[in-house]
């Protein structure tokens, strides 16, 4: 059966080319090409229309939720698959997303994403944030939207995107999908698509502050966040133990207390470290170090990123109340 591809594009000029050329080498020919613009001012909507074989809706001012359910109503096909403008698509990649749909055998299929790093910032901050493979539990799997396919029918079950909700919504979609009775989902790595994390600190911390600000609008990970806030709490009372004038007739539990904390630390290093050797084959050993050294910079930068963000997030529902997304 056809297949209709749905992905939103926003401002996307410098890479809409590559996904069309991508797209366009697919060894199973998509139904359909549906591209939602949510109001781009750099001349995306110009270099879609360019592509005979892309159909364009544009929608100024709709969120990626918005913008992927007007793509999704459109569509001609019961089977969907969606990605993200800012991929690169490997030839096999539509056929795979949709092989088990195509066999009757699932109703969702979660493909895969991979970092395509080219600085050292990039390497270390792709082994910081993402999984491989083998980190992958696939019955517990929460696929991103990078790179998912499944049946239309399912995503009218499940409500769609939550229109409401700007970050942070294919994890809402995601845990509808898991929580409905008969709903069917399956893991398939290699559907994988690549990308480019964020070229820099700043960049990334964005991104994760608006991730974090996700999870409080839609109440996400409430214990994630506190064992976060948990965690810095520790640290910044451990730092005052040390710089309180007394500290030195408490030195054998301050001492304890800050080898548990270096011990903490280094496990929470330890799986982007264990990451690198796959991402880092071409650096040199200079840059390698700077890699190294970059982890824990990332992972603190992260932390700070989410820990402004959620209680942000948290005040917006306040607010708004939303409407309730668990089932």
């Amino acid at each position: 059966m056809a297949v209709s591809v749905v992905l939103t594009i926003l401002n996307e000029v410098g890479s809409i080319g590559h996904v069309l050329q991508d797209l366009q080498a697919q060894d199973m020919a998509a139904g359909e090409i549906i591209m939602v613009d949510g109001g781009s001012t750099d001349g995306t909507p110009e270099r879609v229309r360019a592509c005979d074989s892309v159909r364009l809706i544009e929608a100024p001012g709709a969120n990626i939720s918005q913008g992927r359910n007007r793509g999704i109503e459109a569509a001609q096909h019961d089977f969907i698959a969606v990605l993200d403008a800012g991929v690169r698509l490997p030839p096999d990649w539509l056929r795979h997303i949709t092989a088990p749909l195509r066999a009757r055998q699932a109703d969702v299929v979660a493909g895969f994403f991979e970092p395509a790093a080219h600085t050292p910032f990039e390497i270390a901050l792709g082994a910081t944030t993402l999984p491989t493979v083998r980190d992958v539990h696939p019955a517990t799997f929460l696929p991103s939207s990078r790179s998912v396919a499944f049946r239309r029918d399912t995503w009218r079950q499940v409500g769609g995107y939550p229109e409401w909700l700007d970050y942070c919504e294919d994890l809402i979609f995601d845990l509808r999908l898991r929580a409905t009775p008969g709903v069917r989902m399956v893991f398939e790595p290699r559907a994988s698509v690549r990308f480019r994390p964020r070229p820099n600190l700043a960049a990334y911390m964005r991104q994760y502050y608006r991730y974090a600000r996700g999870d409080g609008k839609a109440d996400l990970w409430r214990k994630r966040h506190a064992a976060r806030y948990a965690a810095y709490a520790y640290l910044l009372a451990l730092l005052a133990c040390w710089l309180w004038p007394n500290a030195r007739r408490h030195r054998t539990v301050t001492g304890g207390l800050t080898l548990l904390a270096a011990a903490g630390g280094a496990a929470y290093i330890a799986k982007p470290l264990r990451r690198l050797p796959r991402l880092w084959a071409a650096a040199p050993g200079p840059q390698r170090i700077l890699i190294v050294a970059l982890v824990p910079v990332i992972r603190v930068a992260g932390d700070m990123a989410k820990m402004a963000g959620y209680p942000v997030g948290w005040i917006w529902r306040l607010k708004r109340k939303p409407p309730p997304w668990r089932t």
